[in-house]
């Protein structure tokens, strides 16, 4: 990440010496367009200096003798931040990765720019996969684990660039995942075995009836509080707010196969990002077809106690998930706003469900009524 290849010297702007090289603090433009700035010996880098380079990443450190020593901070061209240690311009040694919002993403050691050793990679959602890089930097093999956000369940067993291929349910020590230290796994017994299984637009999930582990110590399905709804998610446990507690996973559908249908069909979906909405369609909507997620179990609220989020999962890849708003308590129904439009894009009024049009007409009233 250093930018010692620059042979030709179009610019510079400062002191030269007597032989026309940069001496002391100078501006030096490359012909790639790259340009430093920072400190010159005779024509050498040395002391603090800046690489600004062609696509927008920068590079800043101490430079001894032209190359990078020490530490230094490589910045890409969306905002995200490396630092880590350098020998001789490259990087060996700890280091950390940031994106762009400063959440890290990255922790572990590079050897000769490449990443080696036991590493941690971090999703935005609370996860995060831990193991041994190869001769590639990649983590590739047996011993690499995913552990679920909290840190304390984890699927261990064999990935291919951090992708699972096979693992099996297992504890961790809480602090693991969150401070980067090495994790001490425990085997859960008669664990079957967890592989990864993206949706597509036909198949929900090659395993359908196997549960997650992660979801099963928090969630349960049982008969709704709330009046003609049917089954709800509850919480089986004590939970915090900002806690995961569910995935919602399903087929991968279009947003124009979701408008071109009767609303009755569209009971269970969820859009995913702009192209693609996630769908459990009859007869997948009953826990003896389906239970390997269970995040379209929970019921609409105007006031709910949850909330849909991104999430990156070891099995079913790119879905959303159910995370608290704020603290619930065991046996407590969990609820999310399912965020249909509210007001008429055309002449057949909102794009909503009657009982959801029924429903916010109530809310709205009761609302008025309280602030009157």
């Amino acid at each position: 990440m250093d930018s010692d290849d620059e042979s030709v010297e179009e610019t510079v702007e400062g002191p030269v010496d007597e032989d026309g090289l940069p001496h002391g603090f100078c501006t030096v433009t490359y012909s790639s367009s790259d340009r430093f700035e920072g400190h010159f010996s005779h024509g050498e880098k040395n002391g603090k200096g800046k690489f600004f380079f062609f696509d927008g990443s920068t590079l800043e450190g101490f430079y001894v003798d032209d190359c990078l020593q020490g530490r230094g901070e490589y910045t890409y061209e969306d905002g995200g931040v490396l630092r880590g240690n350098y020998v001789d311009g490259e990087l060996n040694g700890a280091a950390q990765e940031f994106d762009v919002k400063g959440q890290l993403v990255f922790k572990g050691h590079y050897k000769d720019n490449s990443r080696c050793g036991e590493c941690w990679t971090y999703y935005p959602d609370g996860g995060c996969v831990y193991g041994q890089m190869n001769d590639d930097g990649e983590m590739t093999g047996g011993g690499v684990a995913y552990l679920y956000p909290g840190g304390t369940t984890a699927l261990c067993g064999s990935f291919v660039d951090g992708e699972l291929m096979e693992a099996r349910h297992a504890t961790a020590t809480a602090t693991a995942c969150s401070q980067g230290q090495r994790p001490r796994f425990t085997l859960v017994a008669n664990s079957p075995v967890y592989s990864y299984d993206k949706s597509t637009s036909s198949c929900i999930a090659t395993h359908s009836l196997l549960p997650d582990p992660y979801e099963s110590q928090r969630v349960f399905v049982a008969d709704s509080t709330i009046k003609g709804a049917g089954q709800g998610l509850f919480s089986r446990t004590d939970a915090d707010p900002d806690t995961v507690m569910a995935f919602y996973n399903g087929v991968r559908i279009t947003h124009s196969e979701v408008d071109g249908r009767d609303w009755a069909l569209n009971g269970n979906t969820i859009s995913l990002d702009q192209d693609t909405v996630i769908d459990v369609p009859r007869p997948f909507d009953r826990l003896e077809n389906y239970c390997a997620s269970l995040g379209h179990k929970a019921n609409h609220s105007f006031t709910p106690n949850c909330k849909y989020e991104p999430f990156v999962h070891p099995r079913f890849g790119p879905i959303k998930c159910i995370r608290t708003l704020q603290a619930v308590q065991k046996d407590e129904e969990l609820t999310v706003a399912y965020g249909y439009d509210h007001k008429a894009s055309g002449g057949d009024g909102p794009e909503a469900p009657d009982w959801y049009k029924v429903e916010l007409e109530a809310f709205q009233q009761r609302e008025a009524s309280a602030t009157a």
